[in-house]
């Protein structure tokens, strides 16, 4: 199944308050696999951005200015996340941007059906526990050092890791996505076969001198 994880930057909290997108990013994947698929836009909000909205992703109103305007790139984002299930933490924030910028240009709204709200799914795991995208980083280990700014492509691809934590997905699930699986979705016996055949085996010189250092080992340690 194909996924879209999606983020956007924004110039304030509410569009009810006529903030409006600035960044959109979208990274798609098949069964939490990249595809390499991605689509990425800033946008012309076609208003200033406050200091403060600045401060937090770092775009300006006059670097803005030169960029297409969300009714130019609409069509473009539509195409690239139809029929596919998406992936976004805080979704109501997200989608009620985008949804409100979609109403404007009378094109059809974001179901919410189609979307997995990974804020929610944390509460649910991590009931009292902070659960922004950097604590989620931070209790599983993920790397934050090149998030000095929220950046929407970047934090697509750190929702991406993130959500396969909250899923407890396994490595030998994005080692066999390429492969052929069986009904159950697990590996079938000759891909498994197959695979075990590419471990590499130690040779006579490599055993010897594994034994000898065992002996010399036991030699330091017990005698």
């Amino acid at each position: 199944m194909n996924e879209i994880f999606l983020d956007t930057e924004t110039t304030g909290l509410s569009f009810r308050d006529k903030h409006k997108i600035v960044e959109i990013a979208c990274i798609e994947t098949k069964d939490l696999v990249s595809t390499g698929k991605v689509f990425h836009k800033l946008v012309n909000p076609k208003r200033d951005v406050p200091l403060e909205a600045t401060k937090i992703h770092g775009f300006t109103t006059d670097y803005l200015k030169s960029k297409e305007t969300f009714d130019q790139i609409s069509d473009q984002l539509i195409n690239f996340i139809k029929d596919r299930k998406l992936i976004i933490h805080n979704a109501p924030f997200d989608i009620g941007f985008l949804n409100h910028e979609l109403n404007l240009l009378n094109k059809n709204e974001i179901k919410k059906e189609n979307v997995i709200d990974t804020l929610e799914l944390a509460r649910n795991k991590f009931p009292g526990a902070s659960n922004s995208l950097d604590s989620l980083c931070r209790r599983f280990n993920i790397d934050l050092s090149k998030r000095t700014k929220h950046n929407a492509l970047l934090d697509c691809e750190l929702l991406r890791e993130v959500y396969i934590n909250l899923l407890d997905v396994r490595e030998p699930k994005l080692i066999f996505s390429n492969e052929k699986n069986n009904d159950s979705g697990n590996p079938t016996d000759e891909i498994l076969e197959n695979y075990c055949k590419k471990i590499i085996k130690p040779s006579k010189e490599d055993l010897e001198r594994h034994k000898n250092f065992i002996k010399k080992e036991l030699k330091k340690n017990f005698y």
